[in-house]
Order: C-alpha cells, then structure tokens, then sequence
C-alpha cells in the first residue's frame, strides 16, 4: 500500500494535552500515527512551548507564532482566525497535494484560498464557535468582556460561510452534526466523537466519600457553574464538595472559605486530579451551553463512579444511559441524595465497557477518520 500523507494544521500546539481541543488533537496523532499514517503538523504557538514528544508521531512538526495585536482584532474575520495566518504555512501547503485537516474554525483562515481548489479539506469541528462565544457573553459579567464575546460571536457567525469550501466536515457530537447538516446541506457532514487519553474503563466499585466539580475555573461558563451548585444544591451541609481546577478567581475560593463542607483544590496536577475523579462518589458535572463535547464527561466516564449530569451536558452524544440527569437545583439535590445511598457496581462498568467501547474507542474512530480522508473522497 503506497504512504498516505496528510497536513494538520492545530490551533494550538497540541502538547500537554491538557484541555479540551488539543486532548483530541494530540490523541488523534496518535492514532493516526498508529494506522500507519504519516502526518505533517502545523502548530500555532501561544503562551506554549514547543513539543518535542510531537515527533514521535510526526513526520514533521512546524511551529508559527500568533499575530496577536490590533492588526488582527481590526480586520472583519473572527480575531481568533485572523491571529493564526501564516505565509510560511501556505507555502508549506502548496508544496504537495496532500490532504489537509483544518482542526477547529480557528484554523481556517486559508480554508477558501482559491490554490486549493480540487484539494481534500477536512473541517474537524470542536464546537460551534459562535454558540460558544455567545454563551460566554452571557456568562461575563464584565461590561467590557461582555462586548467583546458578543462581537466575536457576531463575526464567527459569518465567518462560518467560509465551511461550504470544506470537502468533508467531521462533526464531535451529533447535535453539532445536525445543526451543520441544516446549514451546509449540500455538504458532507459526519458525526466523528473526539479522540482522548482513555482506552479502558477505570471505575472504582463500591462508595465514595465526596461529591466533585472540576473544570478550568478561569472559563466564565464554569465559573457559573460552580456559583451555582455552591448556592443552589451543596447550600447545605449534607454532603461534601470538592471544587477542582485551573485558577480559580478569589470570588470563588471566598465562597469556600469556612464552610467545613466544600474544599477547593486549585491547579491540580493530572495525578492528583485523576485521584480525585476515580475516589469521588459522584462527579456532578453541569454546563449552560449546549455545544461541542464535553471531553471532562468522557473522562468521568472512564475513571469515576457515577456522574449527575444536566441536559446541556451530554449535547447529542448518547451517553445520557450511563449518567443520572436533573436540569433544576432541587432536581439534582434529590437525584445527589439517591446516588449517595447506592454502591457502585460492577454491572454499571460493563455498561461503561460496552457503550464507550462501541462509540468512543479511539482505534476503531481512527479507522473511521482514515476511511473519511483517504477512502471516502
């Protein structure tokens, strides 16, 4: 069989995977890497450093710098797109005739460039970006932040236009799917789950002692979130809380501060934060926006015990058999106290084994992506 090539171009550089995007950027190298596909990465460069443990799986990897600043914010496009141009890129491009994976709408400021016309262009999708910015409008309650995601949900909301040029786009939940469907319906749009750092599932048997939120707490959506729960459902001290993530602002840790019944963890390490998720009785995991896929909710999956759950959450990826669901405060309090009465069994892992193994296995998804690039043209 002749090599098959293929260009990525990751909005950031997609190592640590430590959050969202890059985790299914960097698992999907992987698996890439694993079926014999070589692969050529470009990395725009943010407050990251370069990977060297990206060349184990590629053949290449070249790194361009941000062009943040106020050329970029003035111009119509999405700043988030205008900020990742390059020459150097498109010349690198133009080189082959490769097909080229656009990993997120902030990728794709040459997605329409005319040399490309006849070239296989993948959009792999992570979010609706314009939802996503909208809701953090919501969220902001500063007046100024507040402006500017309305703005930059304006200008991703025209932006998109520019998806018609994709060849192919590959869609991280279903719901995504059907929206882009209706919007782009003379386009090919496939439903392909996000890449991850699981293969097996981890869960303890048996009781936990605690309740757990983690999450970036610098993100506004989850800062909302935490409000929420900590006034709403844990406003008593029935049961015990444990609030982890990256950075949380002074506001929260003041909301915990003397109360014997909720801790914070701030910037945990992944050890740490694993522990936390596979001793914790229950995972309660809540989101206002229903976009993308929640990869925290797949790894919950994998490595904890039960998971509570609101409807946004789960957003059109199937999983709502594997996870108890309550969309209002006293919903979630009556749904907390069943859980905290039940043992978890060893017939809810096979469960897990069974439905993630099917949907969410990242061999048989790289299968899937290979035969939508290579095979599916």
């Amino acid at each position: 069989m002749p090599e098959r090539h293929i260009h990525i171009i990751s909005f950031a550089i997609p190592y640590p995977a430590n959050y969202g995007g890059v985790i299914d950027v960097f698992y999907k190298l992987r698996a890439l890497y694993t079926v014999g596909i070589k692969i050529h990465l470009h990395c725009f460069s943010y407050e990251r450093e370069s990977a060297a443990e990206l060349l184990k799986y590629c053949e290449n990897v070249y790194y361009y710098p941000r062009l943040t600043g106020f050329s970029s914010a003035i111009t119509f496009k999405p700043y988030i797109v205008a900020s990742r141009r390059s020459p150097e890129l498109l010349e690198r491009l133009l080189q082959d005739n490769y097909p080229i994976l656009f990993e997120g709408l902030h990728s794709c400021y040459y997605l329409d460039h005319p040399a490309f016309k006849g070239r296989t262009l993948i959009y792999r999708e992570s979010n609706i970006e314009h939802a996503y910015y909208y809701h953090l409008a919501k969220a902001e309650k500063n007046l100024f932040s507040r402006t500017y995601f309305l703005l930059a949900s304006l200008k991703l909301r025209l932006f998109q236009r520019i998806l018609k040029h994709a060849t192919q786009m590959l869609v991280v939940s279903e719901e995504d799917c059907n929206y882009l469907k209706q919007q782009f319906p003379d386009s090919r749009v496939t439903y392909l789950p996000s890449f991850h750092a699981n293969e097996t599932v981890k869960s303890l048997t048996g009781h936990g002692e605690y309740a757990l939120y983690h999450g970036n707490l610098s993100v506004p959506e989850n800062i909302k979130a935490v409000e929420f729960l900590i006034t709403n459902v844990f406003n008593s001290d029935k049961y015990p809380l444990i609030i982890a993530g990256l950075n949380p602002p002074e506001h929260l840790k003041n909301m915990v501060k003397d109360k014997k019944h909720l801790q914070m963890v701030a910037n945990p390490g992944q050890e740490q934060m694993d522990d936390l998720v596979q001793k914790a009785h229950v995972n309660i995991l809540i989101s206002f926006q229903a976009t993308g896929l929640k990869l925290k909710l797949l790894n919950t999956l994998y490595n904890g015990r039960f998971a509570l759950v609101n409807t946004p959450m789960l957003n059109g990826t199937g999983l709502n058999v594997l996870c108890s669901i309550a969309d209002n405060a006293e919903g979630l309090k009556t749904l907390l106290s069943e859980l905290f009465t039940w043992n978890f069994e060893q017939v809810e892992i096979e469960k897990r084994e069974n439905i993630l193994g099917n949907r969410f296995s990242n061999r048989v998804n790289a299968g899937r992506l290979v035969h939508a690039i290579f095979e599916n043209r």
